[in-house]
């Protein structure tokens, strides 16, 4: 005979389940996560940072379609297939947008693109520096689906290398946010007194200062940098773990599982590791969902104030930042699509946290 299982967990999945919006979210940030990891494969533009200009095509509308001629270096790319994959690749191929171009002998003629009607420079090259002389295969026509940028870079390409950053800094983030608050507010909670009042003391110190204002100032300390503010932001979101994991442990350490643990003479951290944390894990798991989007959009701002991921990387906020005052120029989606992916996967977070505060509330 099957047996339905009703614990804790399956009940709180079922109800998980019925939520969309978190449903819906979850899928979305997996999406997400997904792209972060392959990026560099589905990229158009997989050189390193997505960084390939081409200056004479800045800022087009997506769908700008033109003539791509790739000349090949003499420089040989000893990169591994798995840097490639993961870190992008080191191009030392030289791309030049053309409007026209003829093969005639053995030289190549081009004319390099220009904008408004202007009348590009012409140039040749030989053709033996095309492998067996067959230029005609390094010549085709690019789509770039989300226009370019500023410097001509492809934006779509862009903005799936940028969610790497956003992505993983909310991991990073949280991470290290748990390790701290987990640890300081099960001292503060289970011991009391002496240590209770030195650890709120930190708490309140820290509270007190804005977040981003402790980000910068965090940042400046260790240096600009990718891991840099990883660590910065992880370091300024512990509090709200710390506070909600103390207030959790001093409503359950004097419960009669709890009593009974002391009574059988365990030690105290097995107490706190083994039988007090995994009954108070379900408002830290809904607080670190929130912390998530915190992350990312403290990033985000950093990035847009010029302290966060330094270029060439691809940022989100600092695409923001590169493209903002485009707003008023007639060509607002440079910066709305970075701002659109920012708020949605800000919202997505936000939503699966509301769907697993829901699914955990015991009272519901």
């Amino acid at each position: 005979m099957s047996h339905k299982s009703n614990s804790l967990k399956h009940v709180a999945l079922q109800k998980f389940k019925t939520n969309f919006w978190g449903v819906f979210s979850f899928y979305f940030i997996v999406f997400v996560g997904v792209i972060s990891v392959f990026a560099y494969i589905l990229a158009p533009d997989n050189s390193q940072s997505a960084n390939q200009m081409h200056l004479s095509i800045h800022s087009k509308k997506p769908g700008f379609n033109v003539t791509m001629l790739t000349i090949p270096s003499q420089i040989i790319n000893d990169q591994s297939v798995w840097r490639k994959v993961f870190f992008g690749k080191r191009n030392t191929d030289t791309e030049v947008p053309i409007s026209e171009y003829a093969i005639t002998g053995n030289s190549l003629t081009y004319q390099e693109y220009a904008v408004d009607g202007l009348k590009g420079v012409e140039k040749t090259i030989a053709l033996n520096v095309f492998p067996n002389a067959d230029a005609a295969s390094y010549i085709s026509d690019r789509t770039f689906l989300f226009g370019t940028d500023k410097y001509g870079r492809d934006l779509l390409s862009r903005i799936l290398v940028g969610a790497r950053i956003s992505f993983f800094i909310g991991f990073v983030a949280v991470f290290i946010s748990l390790l701290i608050g987990v640890f300081m507010g099960s001292m503060a909670g289970y011991f009391g007194g002496k240590v209770d009042a030195v650890i709120m003391w930190i708490i309140n110190v820290t509270w007190s200062i804005p977040t981003l204002l402790l980000v910068i100032a965090i940042t400046l300390a260790l240096g600009k940098g990718f891991w840099q503010v990883f660590i910065a932001v992880g370091l300024t979101m512990w509090v709200e773990v710390a506070r909600v994991v103390r207030g959790q442990i001093i409503s359950v350490k004097e419960m009669q599982y709890v009593t009974a643990s002391r009574a059988l003479g365990f030690g105290n951290m097995r107490i706190i590791t083994r039988h007090i944390l995994p009954n108070i894990m379900a408002p830290v798991i809904v607080i670190s969902a929130a912390n998530f989007a915190g992350a990312i959009l403290i990033e985000s701002g950093l990035s847009f104030l010029g302290i966060g991921a330094q270029p060439p990387m691809a940022s989100w906020g600092a695409m923001v930042k590169d493209h903002y005052n485009y707003i008023i120029l007639g060509k607002p989606y440079l910066a709305i699509i970075p701002g659109l992916c920012i708020m949605s996967l800000v919202m997505a977070f936000m939503l699966i946290g509301n769907a697993l505060r829901d699914a955990l509330d015991v009272k519901s």
